[in-house]
């Protein structure tokens, strides 16, 4: 049976996009080093606070600005931290097809509420493109947490087995599929596109 529901992961699948920028960006703004910017954001656990929904975006800001003992312009901050995205072309007649041919989709994403505002406000593929949006800050755990598969299973209405999802992680494959998802990990659009066939999705592409 082909599966009834689509979910596709947004960083490196939907959208790429560059840590190393967002760093040197964000330390350009407050006038440290790229690393003293890392060490803030992951070795402080900040952004994992931000992707469960623990800190919204003014409390990241609050929080990095202690971490660094800083305080630099809100609004420079946030783009710095922002502007470092771009659209996976080969994905958008993909899931342009998909959407004509009728399949429910969602985006499954380990996201923090500044990331995404960001993406959704700027990509109509992300804003117009998936009528599901099950996203790690507001679920309130990351991938490959089984509790997010259950989660997305359930905001999407369908059961577990009756959903395909693709990751470009592999540890986020094998939670999807420990939760009972048919997951694959993705390389490219071209290749997606063959695992959907095998699956038994028609479509143009």
């Amino acid at each position: 049976m082909p599966p009834k529901f689509l979910y596709f992961d947004l960083g490196k699948v939907l959208i790429d996009f560059s840590t190393e920028r967002m760093l040197g960006q964000m330390g350009a703004v407050v006038g440290i080093a790229p690393d003293r910017v890392r060490n803030a954001l992951f070795g402080g656990g900040l952004m994992q606070q931000h992707e469960t929904g623990r800190l919204d975006s003014r409390g990241l800001y609050e929080a990095f600005c202690t971490a660094t003992g800083s305080r630099p312009d809100y609004d420079a901050l946030l783009e710095a931290a922002t502007d470092i995205f771009e659209l996976n072309l080969p994905m958008l007649p993909l899931v342009a097809q998909l959407g004509q041919a009728g399949y429910p989709m969602g985006i499954l994403s380990n996201t923090g509420e500044t990331h995404w505002n960001y993406c959704f406000g700027r990509y109509r593929i992300v804003s117009e493109g998936f009528a599901v949006h099950a996203l790690s800050y507001r679920i309130g755990t990351v991938k490959p947490d089984v509790a997010v598969f259950h989660a997305a299973a359930e905001l999407a209405g369908y059961r577990p087995e009756e959903i395909f999802f693709v990751d470009d992680r592999i540890e986020h494959v094998v939670g999807a599929q420990a939760a009972g998802f048919d997951a694959v990990q993705f390389t490219t659009a071209e290749a997606l596109a063959g695992e959907l066939r095998q699956r038994g999705i028609r479509f143009n592409y």
